[in-house]
């Protein structure tokens, strides 16, 4: 374990490293689970969205350039439509996606509006990324939205994909993909959890949390990591492989609560508390 966490560093070490991550990515994506964006009841969490877009946006003022992945269409949709919420057909799930997807969309826009900054709809799938013309046209996209100063939002297209709406953690595998494809020195995931535990918080009142990680495969043997929360479809596993991804190709990724407040200005400020998954 202490070669998966890094446990041979102090507190205030680690958190230098981690501010010191923060400082030197300019290019960041951030994947955004359907869990923090909804409440208890699964409605949509505004507090929880205008918070994050006004640290997105004190990001930019600092220079960065951001992506963003989002989840939260089918929040959004049965947040629209309340009386399909037990509706559990397929037709309807993916009816609700592309109903939400528009409510989403338009939350990002009204809120990033404020700030003066407008923003791209991207709607892809897995498959998307292994064929190498739409591989290219979805890079050239994301590049011009961005040197353009929008910020592109990225989405699993769930109304016209059966597979993917079924599937655990698309969106944390969608987000390392967009990571890689765009160059970025930086990844993060916000979920609902402030990081990777030696045991599931949620159960055990001794669990704790691994502050950085250097080996996925030490870590994986050291952990219990099942379970997964009842609102969003990404269990830790596909965090952690998520971060195996984008590691292999030289990129950090920062797992962490995303419905805490200010929680990135806080690690950007060496303070909170996450997961770093170190790229090699």
């Amino acid at each position: 374990m202490k070669e998966a966490c890094g446990a041979g560093f102090g507190k205030g070490k680690k958190m230098e490293r981690v501010r010191e991550l923060f400082e030197d990515s300019r290019k960041i994506v951030i994947k955004i689970g359907s869990n923090i964006l909804s409440d208890e009841n699964g409605n949509v969490n505004g507090n929880v969205m205008r918070n994050l877009v006004e640290q997105f946006c004190r990001f930019m003022k600092e220079g960065k350039r951001i992506i963003i992945v989002s989840s939260g269409a089918g929040v959004c949709g049965m947040a629209a439509i309340n009386k399909w919420r037990r509706k559990d057909d397929i037709n309807y799930k993916q009816a609700l996606c592309a109903i939400g997807q528009v409510e989403l969309m338009n939350a990002y826009k009204d809120l990033f509006g404020k700030h003066g900054i407008h923003v791209g709809q991207m709607l892809l799938s897995r498959e998307d990324f292994e064929d190498h013309v739409r591989d290219l046209h979805i890079r050239n996209t994301l590049f011009t939205l961005v040197d353009e100063g929008v910020v592109p939002v990225v989405n699993e297209n769930d109304s016209v994909s059966v597979e993917e709406i079924n599937s655990v953690g698309d969106n944390d595998t969608l987000g390392a993909l967009t990571a890689i494809l765009w160059g970025a020195d930086l990844f993060i995931i916000l979920s609902d959890i402030d990081g990777v535990y030696d045991k599931n918080p949620k159960n055990d009142a001794g669990a704790e949390l691994i502050e950085e990680v250097y080996d996925i495969d030490g870590l994986l043997m050291e952990i219990d990591a099942r379970g997964k929360s009842h609102f969003g479809t990404g269990g830790i596993l596909t965090k952690i492989e998520a971060a195996r991804r984008v590691n292999e190709y030289g990129i950090s990724m920062v797992l962490a609560n995303g419905s805490k407040e200010n929680i990135l200005q806080e690690l950007a400020e060496g303070r909170g508390k996450a997961t770093v998954f170190f790229g090699k």
